[in-house]
């Protein structure tokens, strides 16, 4: 009977958790890529 309990609650537990998870509003959400910044010509060391 403590065995059925066992499993029962962790499984339980287990899908709890997976639900929370995939309910998350962040869960496809990526951040935009930190900007970077603008190049203004070519450098004065580079080779022509």
């Amino acid at each position: 009977m403590i065995d059925l309990f066992a499993l029962a609650l962790t499984h339980g537990l287990l899908l709890l958790m997976g639900l929370r998870l995939a309910m998350r509003d962040d869960l496809d959400a990526d951040p935009p890529p930190p900007s970077l910044p603008q190049d203004e010509g070519p450098e004065e060391s580079a080779a022509p």
